[in-house]
Parts: structure tokens; C-alpha cells; sequence
């Protein structure tokens, strides 16, 4: 099988460019067309046609596996073989990296190997929880199933984290504009209060001097404040990446007063879903857990599950470690708790991620509700600040003249 460089029009009307991998120029036109290109260009790829990869480690998003994971399992349904619809996958895969990535994965699977173990050598693309999916997939024949799975698992996951992103975002947003605004009152605005204050000759109240302070410091030293944030920045990283770090920012983040809820919720949600795909494949619960493990951003969760999977395998019921834990709401051990007496724990905790995948969805519109009235105290605080600073001097001075 051989690489083709084509070009050809897609049915809105726009040109594509990309490769695509057949037998011979033949199927691979007859692939583009399969796909619902009309092929206007196709040759052999070669060293002077090859396409440049110039994305510089263009991340894969859960949005580019999901796509990816839905357009497989249709291609797959299709009677396309393997090695086909990873060379159609390849052709029509925008992200640059995992275009790469998927065309090596298809060299690998036509040399013998398995779809799996191919995927396995490119851990940064393809998630540990995607490649055990498809190992299971294809030691049950239902490779299809698996990847109707994963998509689904992609989309909600995608889903959790734009919404959180969105509740992040306008916050942030405020708090730049404040500074930026803060910024430029102390480099334009409070200068010329300042020379004003110094011809009048009178003592500054204390609010004003430090006002006057940090102006100064922004105008002469502010190479300091690069500096100081920038270290800032850098040592909280670095604290974060090791084991206490990461101890210390998960438990606050739990704690946080609203955010913590959210936080709670959707790890509750990520390891339900995790769990119950991974179990509705035929993985066993050990193993499961250990991949869900893996997938749980927060350490503290990340130590329970393990915990839990050592306790599983002395004979314990899930339930059971799940609920001495203490770090998921009580209706997580209890859902699973009636899956275990029913025999149908993936069914359980599908039900389970469904109802907190909900829950951050309406916690994510009321944290965004309840944050606009708390920036904008946040902000009237700083114009306050700000005005006392500027016109407490001249008060004073008014007052001063009256009492002549």
C-alpha cells in the first residue's frame, strides 16, 4: 500500500489538499470519491510532493478523538477494512499531529501489528483509556462498539470541560480589564494628581500615599513586576508538579466555597463514565480502575481509586472503599452499591455520569450567575479605592479653605 498526495473538491465546492493511502492510484481515487470528494489530482507521494508538517506539536483535543473515534466505527460499519479507513482517516484529519500519528498507526498495522499495539506507541495522541478500549474491542470482535463508545465517552468529556472553560472565562476576563484599567490610571491618570498634590504642599492622607506608591513602582520599576509574576508563575508550577504540590492544590480546590462543588462533581461524572465504558467492554474491574485511575486529574482522587482497586481485589465490593473514601457524594457508593446486588454496575454508573454531567451543567450556570454580582463589588472596591485616593487631598484642601 502506498501513500497518494491528492487534491481534490469537496461538496460545499472548497478545494482539500491532503494524503491518503491505497493499493493503487485507482482505489485511491475511488476512496476520495467513497468519501464524497471529486478527485482533481492524485500521484505517488514522494520526497518532493510530501507534505511539510510544520505544527510545531499541535495538541489532539477530545474533540479531534471524538471525531475520530465516530468517524472510524461509521467507516468500520461500511465494511472498510482497518488499514483503509486509517489511511481515510489520515487524508481528512485537519490536526496535523494526529494526522501523523494516524499514518503511522496504519504503517504499523500493515506491517502485522494490531491496531492497538500500533496506537500504543503514540501515547501522547491516543489516551491509554482509547487504546484499552481497542485492545478489548478486538480481542471481542466489537471494535465497532468500542469506538461508538469512546466517542460518546469524548463527547461528554469535551462537553464538561468547555462548560467549565466558560465559567472560567468570563472572570478572567473581568479581572484583566481591571488590571489593565488600573494600570493605566497609574501610569497616565494618577502622575498628574500627583505633581498637583506635591504644589499644594499639604500632608497626603495615608490611602493616597500608597496610591502614589504603587503608581511610582509602575512607572519606574516595572520590570520588577515582570519579574515578580513571572517567578510567580514559574515556582507555582513547579510546586504543583510534585507530589505535595499536587496534595495541597487538590484538596483547596475541593474546598473552595462553590467551586469545590463543581470540582467534586466533575470528577464524579469523569469517573463514572470512565468506569462504566470501560466495564461495558469486558475490561475487568481491577483494570478498570486502574485506567480510571490514570484519567482522574486530581491526585486525591487518582490514590481512592487505587485504593479501591487493592481492596477490589481481596474481595471487597466497590461500594464499600468508594464510600470510605469520603471524597465522592454519597450517591456515587450507593448507586454502585445497587448495581453490585442487581449485577449491573456499568449500567449504574452510566445512569450515575448522566446525572453529574447534569449537575456541572446547572452548577456551572449558577457559579457564573453568582460571580457577576462579586466582580462587580470586586470592581466598585478598586474605583473606590481609587476615588478616596484622588479626592480625599482636595476635600481636604476645600475644607481647609472654608475654615479661613
Amino acid at each position: 500500500m502506498e501513500n497518494y498526495v491528492y487534491a481534490a473538491v469537496g461538496k460545499d465546492g472548497k478545494k482539500v489538499k491532503g494524503t491518503i493511502s491505497a493499493t493503487n492510484e485507482g482505489r485511491a481515487m475511488a476512496l476520495l470519491k467513497e468519501q464524497g470528494l471529486l478527485p482533481t489530482k492524485v500521484e505517488k507521494q514522494t520526497m518532493l510532493n510530501k507534505e511539510v508538517n510544520i505544527s510545531f506539536g499541535q495538541k489532539v483535543k477530545q474533540r479531534d478523538l471524538s471525531v475520530f473515534c465516530r468517524q472510524f466505527q461509521s467507516i468500520l460499519a461500511a465494511g472498510v477494512t482497518i488499514v483503509e479507513a486509517l489511511g481515510m482517516l489520515s487524508g481528512q484529519t485537519e490536526n496535523k499531529t494526529f494526522a501523523q500519528a494516524i499514518r503511522e498507526t496504519q504503517a504499523s498495522v500493515q506491517k502485522g501489528s494490531t491496531l492497538a499495539e500500533a496506537m500504543k506507541a503514540h501515547p501522547k495522541v491516543y489516551p491509554a483509556l482509547l487504546v484499552n478500549m481497542v485492545e478489548a474491542g478486538e480481542a471481542s470482535g466489537s471494535l465497532e462498539t468500542s469506538m461508538e463508545r469512546m466517542s460518546i465517552q469524548f463527547e461528554k468529556s469535551a462537553k464538561l470541560k468547555a462548560l467549565i472553560k466558560k465559567a472560567m472565562m468570563y472572570p478572567i476576563v473581568i479581572i484583566i480589564v481591571a488590571f489593565a484599567v488600573l494600570i493605566a490610571m497609574s501610569l497616565v491618570v494618577i502622575p498628574e494628581f500627583a505633581k498637583m498634590f506635591k504644589d499644594m504642599g499639604s500632608e497626603l492622607p495615608g490611602i493616597t500615599k500608597a496610591v502614589m506608591a504603587f503608581s511610582d513602582f509602575v512607572m519606574h520599576r516595572w520590570y520588577l513586576l515582570i519579574i515578580i509574576v513571572v517567578a510567580a508563575v514559574f515556582l507555582i508550577r513547579s510546586f504543583a508538579k510534585t507530589e505535595t504540590g499536587q496534595v495541597l492544590f487538590g484538596t483547596l480546590s475541593m474546598k473552595l466555597p462553590v467551586f469545590g462543588k463543581l470540582v467534586v462533581k466533575n470528577a464524579s461524572a469523569s469517573f463514572a463514565r470512565t468506569l462504566s465504558t470501560l466495564m461495558a467492554s469486558g475490561i475487568s474491574l481491577s483494570e478498570a480502575l486502574e485506567i480510571t485511575s490514570r484519567s482522574m486529574k486530581n491526585i486525591l482522587f487518582r490514590r481512592a481509586l487505587l485504593e479501591a482497586k487493592k481492596e477490589v481485589e481481596q474481595g471487597t465490593n466497590l461500594s464499600e472503599p468508594l464510600r470510605k473514601c469520603g471524597l465522592f457524594p454519597l450517591m456515587v457508593p450507593q448507586m454502585v452499591k445497587i448495581g453490585e446486588e442487581t449485577g449491573n454496575v456499568d449500567g449504574m454508573l452510566m445512569k450515575t455520569a448522566d446525572y453529574f454531567e447534569e449537575e456541572v451543567e446547572i452548577t456551572t450556570g449558577s457559579l457564573t450567575a453568582l460571580m457577576e454580582p462579586m466582580i462587580i463589588v470586586v470592581l466598585g472596591v478598586i474605583v473606590a479605592v481609587l476615588v478616596l485616593a484622588l479626592y480625599m487631598p482636595m476635600i481636604d484642601m476645600y475644607s481647609g479653605l472654608e475654615n479661613l
